[in-house]
This record gives C-alpha cells, structure tokens and sequence, in this order.
C-alpha cells in the first residue's frame, strides 16, 4: 500500500456521514456497489465500502490501477456515467466493463480543498440504471466537496489532539522529575541543616559563628523551596496536597506563631493581627499555618513598602474565614484570573525570592482541605486574599 494511503483510510473512516452517504448513492440508484477510493498515480484503494453483490472489497482493498475507470477520471478530472454499457459507444467494448461484469456505473472525482486530487466516489452494479437523466451526479459532487471539507476538520483534529498529547506527556515527565528531584534534595539538604545547628549548640565559634548561621539559614531556604516543589508536583501530578485532619484546639497559637516568625523576618513591616476564638475547627493545623505563611509572604512582598498588612482569622454562622490584606496598587482584574496558577506574579515591580508557587500552594491546601480562596483588589480597602471553610468540610 502506497505510503499515506493507511492514514486517508483512517480519515475517510472517522467521518461518520459516509456510511449513510454510501446508502444514500446505492438507495437513489439501485446500483448495488458503491465506494470511497483513494486513487494515486500509482495505486488503486478502497477507503469505504457499501457491497450487496458479494464484490468481495473491502477497506484497505486494492484493484490493479490500469483495470479501473477510475484512472481514466483522474486523468480527466471529469465524472464517468454509464447507463447502460452494452449499448454505449465508448464503454461496450472497455475492457474494464468485462473485467468487473457491470453494466451501470458512475464515478466523480473528490479533490481536496487546496486543489489536489485524492479519488472517487464511484458505484457499479451488473443490471442497467438511469443516471445521466437524474439528480446523482450533482449529489455525488456535493458528497464530494462535503468529503474534502470533513477530512480538513479531521484532520485538524487529530494534528489538535496529537500535540495536546505531546504537551501533556511532557508535562507529566516535567512534573515527575520535579518530584523526583525534590525528594532526593531533601535528604542532603537535612543533613546541612543538622551539622549547622549542632555547629552552633556543640561548638560554638565566634570567628564562624555568622558563617555556620548563613549555611543554616539558606538551607532552611533550601528546604522549604523543596517542599514547595513537592506539594506542587503533587497537586499537579493529581494526589493533591496530604492532609493529617484532627479538631485543632489550638489554631490562635499555631496562627500567632506564624505571623511571630514572618515579624521576625521583616521586623520593618507592620502586621496586625485579629484572631478571634477559633473552636473545634476539623482541619490539618500544620498545613493552615503553610497557608497563612504563603498569604503573608505574598502580602509582604507585594504590598506598599510603608503599608500594614492585616491578618483577621474568625469563625462567623459555621464558616471559618481567614484574610490577609495588604495596601499597594490594585491588581488588575485579567492578572486576578491567573493569581493561583504556578509561577503566577502579581503584576508589579516588586522582587520576589522563590519559584512563585506560594499562591498555588495556597489555592491546593484550601481545595483539599474543602474550602477556597478569594481575592479582590482595590484602591480603597487594598488587596485581600480570603480562605473561606465551612466548618463540616472534610469530616
């Protein structure tokens, strides 16, 4: 089979209107054989079949090129219709007619949109039919340009559905390496972190002290990078981010220790805190203070240098809310849209440490724990993110 000709067969057959286009020629004729052929200069190949004489052809079935008046149309490009071949003077004494026993039969040329010629439409039958006198030649020519029509949708298709293939295994390889990578980081990385702290419990050096305290502090860095690597490659890759559910009675204190830590970091900022009496609220506390974290640094890094950034964490008609709001320029509506999206920034000139995955991170906690994140942005009241969870999600 000629090579591309596998693949046209497959098009044509993707088209679900040719079975009933087929039956469409054989009912307005009564010819008992019709067919789709791929034709080449070369080669002869059936790509749809409608048979009730028992012909024996069959998709992907082949007829000797030279055999065919199908040849004969495609040096022409013009159709071919015989109504009876005993007494037609061109066609009584063809050596095809004999060869294939018909007596009726009609083909049309399919050509491609750009201009190319691809085939046939063709049917035959042993008993004789009325043809020219009737309406089938401008149908099989309608059939034909409908034919050349669909098989650029399909095929459009299938060069669409390839490449969101490609982009999507790619994508899962991406991601898996990402999660490779950072699991076998963490190891090295814990040790780092260990022999700096016991450098400067155990052994304690002036001259190296602020060495040792720089090696311990970029590899705490190092560490919660890797961490957000691996809750990203989880969210993406599909597990979502774990959770360890308990009723938390503690969230005041592991909220106050969080904002305490992102103080001490930035002792230059101002962060007021207001957090309310939060009781029984059936969560995974460790993952809500990474939560809190993310929204802090984010309001941090992006809000007005001068700027308060406020935290209010309270539970309201069983729904527990948690926001952060900082003061700065607005965010347009469009950069909203794409805030949780991985290696999303807000559009700003400010600096940002990191893979910026904090909000994403953010948006796959809320998720699973059965709560979301809001955020909205405005000259007056600044910019605030919001976590909402109704307090019987994930019981």
């Amino acid at each position: 089979m000629v090579q591309g000709v596998e693949t046209d067969i497959a098009t044509i057959n993707r088209i679900s209107a040719v079975p009933a286009m087929l039956q469409v020629i054989s009912e307005m004729t009564g010819m008992r054989f019709a067919a789709i052929a791929r034709v080449t200069a070369t080669s002869w190949t059936a790509c749809a079949v409608l048979d009730k004489l028992g012909f024996g052809l069959k998709p992907g079935g082949e007829l000797d090129l030279a055999t065919t008046l199908c040849f004969e149309s495609m040096g022409s490009h013009q159709p071919i219709i015989i109504d009876n071949v005993s007494t037609d003077p061109h066609y009584q004494n063809h050596h095809t007619p004999k060869l294939y026993r018909f007596e009726s039969y009609i083909t049309v040329p399919v050509f491609r949109t750009d201009g190319r010629f691809f085939g046939t439409i063709c049917a035959l039958d042993p008993e004789p039919a009325t043809l020219k006198s009737s309406t089938i030649q401008t149908t099989l020519e309608s059939f034909a340009r409908l034919i050349s029509l669909q098989m650029d949708a399909e095929e459009h298709q299938q060069r669409t559905e390839t490449a969101l293939l490609l982009e999507r295994e790619t994508a899962e390889l991406r991601e898996q390496f990402i999660a490779v990578l950072g699991h076998d980081l963490r190891n090295p990385l814990f040790a780092i972190t260990t022999a700096a702290e016991r450098l400067l419990r155990k052994h304690p050096n002036p001259a190296s002290d602020h060495l040792v305290q720089h090696i311990l502090t970029s590899g705490r860095r190092a560490a919660r990078l890797v961490e957000d690597v691996l809750d990203f490659a989880r969210g993406r890759l599909g597990a979502g981010i774990p959770l360890t559910l308990h009723d938390s009675a503690d969230l005041n204190d592991v909220f106050t220790h969080v904002i305490s830590e992102v103080q001490s970091v930035h002792p230059q900022r101002q962060i007021e805190a207001d957090i309310g009496p939060i009781d029984g609220l059936h969560c995974d506390s460790g993952r809500l203070a990474q939560l809190l974290s993310n929204l802090l640094a984010n309001a941090i890094n992006h809000g007005a240098t001068h700027g308060v950034v406020e935290v209010q964490a309270q539970v309201n008609d069983d729904l527990f809310t948690l926001k952060v709001t900082n003061q700065g320029n607005p965010i347009p509506p469009h950069v909203q849209a794409q805030l949780f999206q991985p290696y999303s920034r807000p559009a700003n000139d400010t600096p940002q440490a990191g893979l910026g995955l904090g909000l994403y991170i953010a948006s796959q906690i809320a998720q699973s724990h059965g709560g979301h994140i809001e955020v909205s942005s405005c000259e007056e009241h600044g910019t605030v993110f919001a976590f909402h969870l109704p307090l019987g999600a994930r019981r």
